[in-house]
């Protein structure tokens, strides 16, 4: 019989404050306008925005097109754009804070839910650590070869 290792803890949401998210996937069902980008931050933990363009009676959603519009603008660090392939947004960095809405479980109103909102989006170009080591390799004027880099 097969014994699987299980982790110390249960799942823990992002914790709340300032945070670099990465663009890993999006999906895009046309036919009911549904939208998920798949995100990560620079310790691992995922997270997924959820967005529903279409209401349940075929409409546009005005509100989920606006945010979504932000949300892709910010993240491509463009304004000026029209329209986008969902798929653009893959790779792209976008900076936020994430904060915790608490709300009464709808399955068992004695437990509580935990939802992330980002706000205060901002365009980002990478991961902090990421930035600091490019600056830092450029100012690296020895012209030799990080082994670092080579390695690891």
């Amino acid at each position: 019989m097969a014994k699987i290792k299980l982790s110390k803890g249960g799942f823990t949401p992002i914790a709340e404050g300032e945070h670099i998210f990465k663009i890993t996937k999006s999906t895009y069902d046309e036919d009911f306008g549904k939208l998920e980008i798949e995100m990560v931050i620079a310790s691992g933990q995922k997270h997924i925005e959820r967005f529903s363009l279409i209401r349940n009676d075929g409409e546009i959603n005005e509100g989920a097109l606006n945010a979504f519009s932000y949300f892709a603008k910010t993240a491509l660090n463009n304004f000026n754009l029209d329209e986008i392939d969902h798929n653009d947004l893959v790779g792209c960095y976008i900076k936020a804070t994430v904060e915790h809405e608490k709300v009464p479980s709808k399955n068992d109103p004695a437990k509580t839910v935990t939802f992330l909102r980002l706000t205060d989006q901002a365009p980002a170009s990478g991961f902090e650590k990421e930035e600091e080591k490019e600056k830092s390799n450029e100012s690296d004027t020895s012209g030799g070869i990080d082994l670092d880099d080579l390695l690891g």
